[in-house]
């Protein structure tokens, strides 16, 4: 998989994308991430890449022409261009899965009070928010979502079940896991798990899993 990422902090991604599952899916050529500097597609001395709104109000736009020109530079024939909003769709596992499959993702972030209108209603694909509340630029999400969409290429994970059984992976939280010692601090693991009776502990976990999204997250249900 081929992810661009357009940002005005490039360096903020240094250290997340080096580390762990995504380090090991760059080495391996699973994953081909590459961060550009939206400064780097504007024409004046200063670097401009905001200007007021027309209009009035409070704060800055991200203006038209570095992030059109950006994206036209790096866009290809099998790109999806992905813009983070807090008017977007609310990321998930679903929406994760759904990005795994592409073959190659534009993300672009954003900052200041958002972007100019224009580039919403022609250069995108579709706008993305990971969560009702609001943060300093669109780096953190960008990060978010690449981790989530990298853990799902086949190969990028240890053992690629992983992905198929955990959380979310069936609209359910996962069930509740142990491992050694059987017995700390007078804490035991559940009986059914000693047993090796596979289907039983299949049916005790599903049955787990429900009850801990009922408790916990019943708006999954």
């Amino acid at each position: 998989m081929k992810i661009d990422v357009l940002t005005l902090f490039p360096a903020m991604f240094a250290g997340p994308l080096d580390e762990s599952i995504i380090k090991r899916a760059r080495l391996k050529g699973l994953l081909d991430l590459t961060i550009h500097d939206l400064r780097n597609w504007t024409h004046d001395r200063h670097r401009t890449v905001d200007d007021r709104p027309f209009g009035g109000g409070p704060g800055m736009l991200l203006k038209p022409e570095p992030l059109f020109e950006a994206v036209e530079s790096l866009q290809r024939e099998k790109t999806r261009v992905i813009l983070f909003s807090p008017a977007g769709r609310k990321f998930d596992q679903s929406i994760a899965r759904e990005l795994a499959q592409q073959e190659d993702l534009l993300l672009i972030t954003g900052h200041y009070e958002g972007f100019d209108e224009r580039v919403r209603e022609t250069l995108v694909d579709e706008e993305i928010s990971i969560g009702d509340y609001v943060l300093t630029n669109g780096a953190l999400p960008a990060m978010v979502v690449v981790d989530a969409v990298t853990r799902l290429l086949p190969g990028a994970l240890g053992d690629d079940a992983s992905s198929h059984d955990e959380s979310f992976s069936d609209g359910l939280l996962e069930y509740p896991q142990y491992t050694r010692p059987a017995e700390f601090r007078r804490m035991k693991v559940p009986e059914i798990l000693l047993s090796g009776n596979h289907a039983e502990i299949e049916k005790w976990r599903r049955e787990q899993a429900k009850l801990r999204t009922i408790e916990r997250r019943p708006d999954l249900l």
